[in-house]
């Protein structure tokens, strides 16, 4: 599986960026895709997961109301929505993928990973 991720840039505190990621290549079923960031000197964190279906969400405390994820199998993508963005944001944000999800946030749970997608936001 090869997962390609878009978006990102700088934007101002309060402001809102769009994440996407396509999945390409056999995933299998029940194939959950994500969103983890590392901002400099930190270990990568969990921000956000979404079921195959859709129907299930799962955010980082720290992100809840504020990011939304969302998916388009048709597609193949995810989306990860960001507003009212805060400087303690600013990370490179990873997509990944694995199969039935089962609400880790360990990265090491997590096999299929796309390349990081630099987050800035200035205060």
């Amino acid at each position: 599986v090869q997962l390609q991720a878009s978006g990102g840039g700088s934007v101002q505190a309060g402001g809102s960026l769009r994440l996407s990621c396509s999945a390409s290549g056999r995933a299998g079923s029940a194939f959950g895709m994500g969103w983890f960031r590392q901002a400099p000197g930190k270990g990568r964190e969990f921000v956000a997961t979404i079921d195959w279906s859709g129907d299930v969400t799962l955010y980082a405390d720290d992100v809840k109301n504020r990011f939304t994820i969302s998916r388009e199998n048709a597609k193949n993508t995810v989306t990860l929505q960001m507003n009212s963005l805060k400087s303690e944001d600013t990370a490179v944000y990873y997509c990944t993928g694995r199969r039935y999800l089962d609400g880790s946030r360990s990265p090491e749970d997590y096999p299929y990973w796309g390349q990081g997608t630099q987050v800035t936001v200035s205060s």
